[in-house]
């Protein structure tokens, strides 16, 4: 009993002290809540015939890979039942293959006409999940690397992609903790608002 207490405690202090964490920081757009500010979702395309897994849908900026349990019947809005590192070494031979495999489509998706991606310009976080694989951001790096392909998908001009990605990039936390950093979700919210005004 004293148990429930406590966590009617904490549970009421977090509300009243952080009620956006709280309850999981959600991000509205359209006056619906579209996700959350904590956690990365994807980006994908309708499923296709014969019930194979859809692919990205290349018109929207992409996540980190994840990892962790993986889709069932049920979850099939994101990739995970359940977050967590890959934990492996890394000489391990499955995360060789998976790093390699995620570059080279990482490199076939970005590569448009005029501008073609080198396997070195992939930075790390587009072929590696972060150690919850939920991180909801991407360096500026990366979101500058399908800048083309989505202004291509989406008609638009890439200078003004670029904009957004510059406009939607968050600096270091008090200016000396962390990397800069964007959130995919809002990232893909104001693309969304610049292709509806298009």
């Amino acid at each position: 009993m004293k148990q429930g207490y406590a966590i009617l405690a904490v549970t009421g202090a977090a509300q009243a002290l952080l009620p956006g964490r709280a309850n999981g920081s959600p991000v509205t757009s359209g006056g619906r809540t579209v996700g959350s500010n904590s956690s990365a979702s994807a980006t994908t395309c309708r499923p296709e015939r014969g019930g194979r897994r859809p692919g990205p849908d290349l018109r929207w900026f992409q996540p980190r890979p994840s990892n962790g349990l993986p889709t069932n019947s049920v979850n099939t809005r994101y990739d995970l039942l359940v977050s967590g590192a890959t934990n492996r070494s890394g000489d391990n031979e499955e995360l060789i293959r998976w790093v390699t495999e995620a570059k080279a489509a990482v490199v076939a998706d970005n590569s448009v006409p005029g501008h073609r991606i080198r396997p070195q310009d992939v930075p790390p976080d587009a072929v590696t999940s972060s150690g919850s694989g939920l991180d909801p951001h991407i360096s500026p790096a990366y979101a500058e690397l399908q800048v083309h392909r989505v202004a291509q998908r989406d008609h638009l001009d890439a200078e003004l992609v670029e904009g957004l990605v510059a406009d939607h990039t968050e600096g270091r936390t008090l200016g000396f903790a962390g990397e800069p950093r964007g959130n995919v979700l809002k990232l893909n919210i104001a693309l969304k608002e610049l292709v509806d005004a298009g």
